[in-house]
């Protein structure tokens, strides 16, 4: 016997509470769980390379890496430099399990995205994660850029193929290498999925942080050797050149 009635619509239940930033507890100003403060303060990405985001002392330049050689992706979107507190976010949301913050991020990186593509930003057909070596997913359970990519999909209305990638090597973490041990790591670390179609799709790659690229240019150059006709990077943070602060 039932004693629920049967109802299959949704319900939706409304509750009138404030909420608080997720930095410093204060009563936030918006719906999202920032306030103003704290949201003015995080290191918002200034001057920076056209292409990659690489932080520059001036706007409207291309950094000479990207002049020498131009990279497989068109351009990359990030709103902040990885630097405190955004680094602290980025990592308790990675290595910690702290998704509201990954969440926070996410919602913001929406609204420079939103703003980008109001302006003069192509949209993309779909978004695509960067994929985690198997090894790391099992003991860290999930992937940031997964999560990241469902969270602006959702918002932006953006399809999100988080198959359409591969990662069949368990690579060595990247962190810990300088930019040439970042590319030897990565040579054949990535493949596409058996009866991926990318030919004369535009494309989104979505990570949590670009350092020197390296994962961005191994993923781009195999999306654009199988016939993709753009791949864009959208990720949260970007870092300076080693030994520069933003």
């Amino acid at each position: 016997m039932r004693c629920q009635p049967r109802y299959k619509g949704q319900v939706y239940i409304w509750l009138k509470n404030k909420q608080h930033c997720l930095l410093c507890d204060e009563i936030a100003d918006s719906t999202l769980p920032i306030c103003m403060a704290c949201e003015t303060e995080l290191p918002w990405l200034g001057d920076h390379c056209l292409t990659c985001a690489l932080p520059l002392p001036a706007a409207g330049l291309t950094c000479g890496h990207c002049l020498k050689q131009p990279p497989a992706f068109e351009q990359v979107i990030a709103p902040w430099t990885y630097s405190f507190p955004i680094d602290s976010l980025i990592t308790r949301f990675k290595h910690n399990a702290k998704w509201p913050l990954g969440h926070l991020l996410a919602e913001l990186l929406v609204q420079c995205l939103q703003h980008r593509l109001e302006d003069d930003l192509q949209r993309p057909h779909a978004l695509i994660p960067v994929p985690l070596a198997s090894r790391r997913l099992r003991q860290r359970g999930f992937n940031q850029a997964t999560m990241l990519a469902h969270w602006l999909s959702a918002s932006l209305d953006i399809p999100c193929d988080e198959r359409l990638l591969l990662r069949p090597q368990d690579t060595d973490a990247q962190q810990a290498l300088n930019a040439e041990a970042r590319r030897k790591n990565l040579r054949n670390a990535f493949a596409l999925a058996p009866g991926a179609v990318v030919k004369g799709q535009h494309l989104a790659l979505v990570d949590d942080v670009l350092t020197t690229g390296a994962t961005a240019q191994a993923l781009a150059r195999l999306l654009m050797d199988a016939g993709a006709a753009r791949v864009d990077v959208y990720c949260l943070a970007r870092t300076p050149k080693p030994g520069e602060t933003p």
